[in-house]
């Protein structure tokens, strides 16, 4: 039990090696803990080895030099809130000059050590029209002072929201525009849970993939499909997964999934290799017989000079060791690659995956129609795209080829409010869009067969009635 807890607390401290998510308001950015490397954050630069050893959550300031040191804990009398208050605005004239605080008298408060709260009381007591303002514009223009001059962050432990709302305000088209709503819409509709065996095609930066394996807790099989030369994986990074998460991860290149299905996949891949030893070879031999020819023209003048210097040896003999060593080290990667290949391959193969997830910025249809057929049936299945059509589409297609059900093509709507006292309100400023879900599950190709058909023949009642009057007309005749 007490091992229990050691381990649970070791989790929930900051340590060197893990990845962080930083935060200073709605501004959040994904770094990894390092000793001794600085960290560029919101036009400011620190050192993370001060928070090492300190929990998650835990709100830090950062001071000259570039130290982190703990917040301290807000108390009743550090409020800046002002009692006097005007009725409203309509005297106060924006002209630039109620603020007898120069900028350069501020750049010199900050040299003489002022912290960030000091700096706003000083803004506050210099300000002619501080007083005249209404109570909610005070509070505003503190907040906005406190943003700008108070130097905080905290540091937060990296989950599937963080990252996802961090992508969609920093970098929405690395990720196709994938809200962090539409992101849980594709976990709950795709049945994501620990033990499954789930394909997923995406071009996201990682971040589907790392909220799947998130969702799964490291338990099952996730078969990651990607296009070109190799996955991407850096959203994924970002989550921090420990060593026992990896194991549960595969890959299979989408360029090879008609082979498989065709049973010509070729999982040697000899060919490349010996075509790559073949033009090395080549270039060796044709390198020697140049280096030969030379030798004989540079024979004969040279034959009474046998000299051989010690020092060019011992480089010649460093160089090939490189080489050697490069070359086995390529050779032990592309048996690792042969080997994972093989893996997923075989995952693939028994065509009973508990479902499929595709996010990305290809043509959704014919990936959808080419992955299917891997997935068992009585199993969901969700499709993200940014736009419509395309999966007004792939509804099209699986209506008339059969094999899904329950087909369902949704998109997501979302808006904040500001829930205050008196001004409870939308905010102004919301997302237009969260992309669009195509939703189903897949059933047997027999059955699907079997119910067209069903459906092509006459009623029960009137095929009865048919029967009936027909025998009618024999025993008449």
């Amino acid at each position: 039990m007490a091992e229990c807890v050691n381990d649970s607390d070791a989790e929930g401290r900051i340590s060197y090696g893990d990845h962080v998510v930083l935060k200073r308001g709605d501004v959040f950015k994904s770094v990894q803990v390092e000793n001794k490397k600085k960290v560029i954050f919101e036009k400011q630069w620190f050192f993370l080895d001060n928070a090492v050893g300190q929990l998650y959550g835990t709100r830090f300031e950062i001071e000259a030099g570039g130290s982190l040191k703990l917040k301290a804990a807000k108390h009743s009398g550090d409020s800046l809130d002002s009692k006097e208050a005007g009725q409203d605005n309509r005297h106060i004239v924006d002209d630039g000059r109620s603020q007898k605080l120069s900028r350069d008298d501020i750049e010199t408060l900050k040299e003489q050590g002022l912290k960030g709260q000091e700096i706003v009381q000083q803004l506050i007591d210099n300000s002619t029209t501080f007083k005249d303002k209404t109570e909610f514009a005070q509070e505003k223009y503190i907040k906005k002072k406190k943003k700008k001059y108070e130097s905080d962050i905290t540091i937060l432990k990296p989950s599937t929201r963080l990252l996802a709302m961090m992508y969609h305000d920093r970098e929405p088209g690395k990720i196709c525009h994938l809200r962090y709503d539409t992101l849980a819409q594709i976990l709950t509709l795709g049945n994501i849970h620990a033990g499954s065996k789930i394909i997923v095609f995406e071009t996201c930066a990682g971040l589907v993939l790392g909220s799947v394996m998130e969702r799964m807790g490291g338990y099952g099989s996730v078969i990651q499909m990607y296009p070109g030369g190799g996955p991407t994986r850096a959203g994924m990074e970002s989550f921090g997964f420990p060593s026992h998460f990896h194991e549960t991860l595969h890959e299979f290149p989408l360029c090879k999934v008609n082979a498989l299905l065709a049973g010509t996949l070729d999982l040697s891949e000899k060919d490349a290799d010996s075509q790559a030893t073949g033009s090395g070879n080549g270039r060796s031999e044709s390198s020697q017989e140049t280096s030969g020819v030379s030798e004989e023209k540079n024979s004969e003048p040279q034959s009474m000079e046998v000299s051989v210097d010690p020092q060019e040896e011992m480089r010649r003999a460093e160089r090939e060791r490189l080489r050697e060593q490069r070359a086995q080290e390529k050779k032990v990667k592309m048996e690792e690659k042969r080997k994972k290949l093989a893996s997923a391959a075989a995952l693939l193969e028994g065509r009973n995956a508990d479902g499929l997830v595709i996010a990305s910025r290809f043509h959704p249809c014919p990936v959808l129609m080419g992955l299917l057929k891997f997935v068992a049936p009585s199993r969901p299945f969700v499709v993200y795209c940014q736009y419509r059509e395309p999966l007004i589409e792939c509804y099209t297609k699986l209506r008339e080829q059969g094999g899904a059900i329950s087909l369902r093509l949704t998109d997501s709507w979302l808006r904040h409010y500001q829930v205050l006292p008196n001004r409870t309100h939308p905010v102004l400023l919301m997302s237009g869009g969260g992309g669009y879900l195509l939703s189903g599950t897949t059933v047997a190709a027999d059955a699907a067969k079997a119910r067209n058909q069903h459906k092509s023949e006459e009623p029960v009642a009137k095929r009865l009635k048919l029967e009936k009057i027909s025998s009618s007309c024999d025993s008449s005749a």
